[in-house]
């Protein structure tokens, strides 16, 4: 009986000491960030910045893999099906979120299919207007759009999407009726937009900026919790008596289940001191994105928190996607 359980604590101990041995060594081969949106997205100029310092430092080429299709799900599920040993990081997004209560059935589970490792970034969505609506902040659009029941419309890249669901949560919070019109992606929406056709629109940061400065647009607001430093003249939502309200882009890494926990904690430390380098730092914050970094603990928090706010704006707004 004695030496029982010093055999399982020696046994424990082997194998605790293999996996770190396998730690200090990964990687020896390139490593893979996936993600299931085109060049040049947001999620797409993020990975590069990371990448290539991560690649730096351990010495091992790593290879951006765009596979966008089915609202970034195709992404996700052969991200999900990757080996579980450290060459595929995933970078999981606010549509990720989105999906798990927004389709009825999905070839992958998110939760259940990933080990979150960190929350690498987050951008804030901008209500915009059209020069033509005559409001200039929230307290004006709400009135108004009282006033003018089911007169006023928003735009979106899609049903589902997260500038259509913001839009539901805009329209739960102060009581509004506005109409949903949908697009298949914002550049067409723009377009009704500037020619007074659509009246109003959530996007991202990184894609209203250009055209608020030109003035073809009008910001009312920004829905993070703090003003964002690209347009620092736009009040949040909650500075326009909307206190809560925060419906944010996201990016963050995450591996298959099953990595090895020394690994996992690797790419964890490398990557949150990748994003602490004020070059890094400099480059994302010139597109509107705030880094974050966080603990694994806390960026799975995160997750969770986020597919239940999602999830009350699919509800309400009766979105499903078979």
């Amino acid at each position: 009986m004695t030496f029982r359980p010093l055999i399982a604590t020696l046994a424990a101990a082997a194998v605790f000491a293999s996996s770190q041995a396998a730690a200090q060594e990964w990687p020896t081969k390139p490593v893979k960030i996936l993600f299931g949106f085109p060049a040049a997205s947001a999620t797409d100029v993020i990975a590069r910045a990371v990448g290539q310092k991560l690649s730096e430092k351990w010495g091992q080429p790593v290879v951006i893999e765009n596979r966008p299709g089915a609202g970034g799900n195709l992404g996700s599920e052969l991200a999900a099906r990757a080996p579980a040993d450290g060459y595929t990081i995933f970078f999981g997004t606010v549509a990720n979120a989105i999906s798990t209560t927004l389709y009825s059935k999905l070839n992958y589970d998110y939760l259940k299919d990933f080990t979150p490792i960190t929350l690498v970034a987050t951008t804030p969505l901008v209500l915009v207007a059209s020069p033509s609506v005559p409001v200039k902040d929230v307290k004006e659009l709400v009135t108004y759009a009282k006033a003018n029941p089911g007169k006023l419309n928003f735009g979106s890249g899609g049903v589902g999407t997260s500038n259509h669901l913001a839009g539901e949560m805009f329209k739960s919070a102060t009581g509004s009726d506005l109409v949903h019109v949908p697009y298949k992606g914002t550049p067409a929406a723009y377009n009704d937009m500037f020619g007074g056709q659509v009246a109003l629109m959530f996007d991202n940061i990184v894609a209203v900026t250009n055209h608020v400065k030109n003035g073809k647009l009008k910001p009312i607001a920004v829905t993070s919790a703090q003003r964002a430093s690209t347009l620092p003249e736009v009040p949040t939502m909650a500075e326009q008596g909307l206190p809560g309200f925060e419906a944010v882009s996201w990016i963050g890494a995450l591996v298959p289940t099953g990595t090895p926990d020394a690994i996992v904690q690797k790419i964890h430390t490398d990557l949150v001191a990748v994003l602490r380098m004020p070059e890094v730092k400099e480059k994302l914050a010139a597109s509107g994105a705030v880094v974050v970094g966080n603990s694994r603990e806390e960026f799975a928090a995160w997750n969770r928190n986020e597919i239940a706010k999602w999830a009350k704006a699919v509800k309400d707004s009766n979105a499903k996607i078979d």
